[in-house]
C-alpha cells in the first residue's frame, strides 16, 4: 500500500476499503448459504447418491455382493426345502449360504462371464428353436 499524504487519498482508501469489505461480506454469506445448503440431510444423500451411482468400481462391488447375498439366500433355501424340523439340514443350508455369498461376492467377474456364456450359448440356442 502506498503512503497517504492528503485527506483526499484517505478518504478514497477509506472508500475502497468499504467497497472491498462490503464485496468480501457478500462473498461470505455465499458461501455460507451453499455450505449449509450442501449439509442439508436430503442434499448429503443425493450427492452420495450421485457418487456411488457415477462411480463405476463402487457400483460394480455393490452388485457383486447383493448377487452374493441372493444366490447365497437362494442355495439355503434350496437345501432347506420340505426340512424345517431337521437340524442337520438347517446347518448345512446355513453353511452352503456363507459358501456361496462369499464365493459369488469375491468373483463377481467370474461369474458375470459364466453367466454371460450361459446367456450367450445356451439360452439363445432355445430362443432361437421356439
Amino acid at each position: 500500500m502506498e503512503n497517504i499524504t492528503s485527506v483526499i487519498e484517505l478518504k478514497n482508501a477509506i472508500q475502497r476499503l468499504k467497497v472491498e469489505q462490503a464485496i468480501d461480506e457478500q462473498l461470505l454469506k455465499e458461501q455460507f448459504y451453499i455450505t449449509f445448503e450442501s449439509l442439508k440431510p436430503i442434499n448429503l444423500l443425493r450427492s452420495t447418491i450421485y457418487d456411488i451411482t457415477t462411480s463405476p468400481h463402487l457400483t460394480d462391488s455393490i452388485l457383486g455382493t447383493a448377487t452374493g447375498l441372493l444366490t447365497g439366500y437362494l442355495s439355503r433355501k434350496i437345501v432347506t426345502i420340505g426340512a424345517s424340523g431337521n437340524l442337520i439340514r438347517k446347518l448345512l443350508g446355513t453353511v452352503l449360504q456363507l459358501g456361496v455369498t462369499n464365493v459369488v461376492s469375491q468373483n463377481p467377474d467370474a461369474i458375470k462371464s459364466i453367466g454371460q456364456y450361459i446367456y450367450q450359448h445356451i439360452l439363445r440356442r432355445k430362443r432361437n428353436e421356439f
